[in-house]
């Protein structure tokens, strides 16, 4: 019996057709598929536009936020002047003690102002429990070895103060106390009377903003992967 291909010749070919449309459809259609599945080139370049529209403008902590322009613009220059006629005085105006406090926070030193603040606190007690409670919490923040704000006290000064809190009475931390305030007064201070910011209120300047600092936001893994392979598109586009 002959072959029914070679009678009928035109199923041959219907068959070869339909051969080579299954694989024109699935081709496409696979081509279909991985466009769905990953971002094209516009795409891509719009990913990329929007991840650096992300970078941040921020200002300087110290002197750039309003709130800190008003404060520093409320203190006159007159003001201004006496601080720097003693350390004491400094501490005596609560602006002043503000300001010599943002001052030791760009150095890294608060611990000394904030153990200052708190022994001036703990000698405004008015009963023993209250005495003993703020003596624990004092030691253990300021004076115990690795305190998580430790101040610089020689040896003989941090034994008494240690034998002191036994049972605090209002002197328990003088001799400390008075150890951290000469630190400030002979260093700290003043480094403050030389800083920008106190000269600028004593010349009657208010501090100028800074400058705009921008941060960027870096690309993670993935992301810079989805993107690099269309840099040269997305700059020549």
């Amino acid at each position: 019996m002959e072959n029914p291909l070679l009678l009928f010749p035109q199923l041959n070919t219907s068959a070869s057709k339909d051969k080579s449309y299954y694989k024109v459809m699935k081709s496409t259609n696979k081509e279909e598929t991985n466009k769905a599945s990953k971002p094209g080139a516009k795409q891509k370049r719009n990913r990329l536009s929007l991840l650096l529209q992300k970078s941040e403008f921020h200002e300087d902590d110290h002197l750039g936020k309003p709130a800190n322009l008003k404060k520093a613009a409320s203190v006159s220059p007159e003001e201004a002047v006496k601080w720097g006629e003693s350390f004491d005085k400094l501490l005596s105006q609560k602006a002043g003690l503000d300001a010599f406090t943002k001052f030791l926070k760009t150095e890294f030193s608060e611990e000394n102002i904030e153990f200052w603040i708190a022994c001036e606190d703990y000698k405004k007690s008015k009963t023993a429990h209250e005495l003993l409670a703020k003596a624990k919490t004092i030691y253990e923040t300021f004076i115990q070895k690795d305190a998580p704000k430790e101040v610089n006290l020689d040896f003989h000064t941090k034994e008494v103060t240690s034998q002191n809190i036994e049972q605090p009475i209002i002197t328990a931390f003088d001799a400390a106390q008075s150890t951290v305030y000469k630190l400030m007064e002979q260093d700290s201070y003043p480094r403050f009377l030389r800083s920008d910011p106190y000269l600028n209120l004593v010349q009657g300047r208010n501090p100028s903003r800074p400058a705009l600092r921008r941060r960027s936001r870096s690309f993670t893994v993935n992301e810079f992967q989805d993107v690099r392979s269309d840099f040269t598109i997305w700059i020549c586009y």
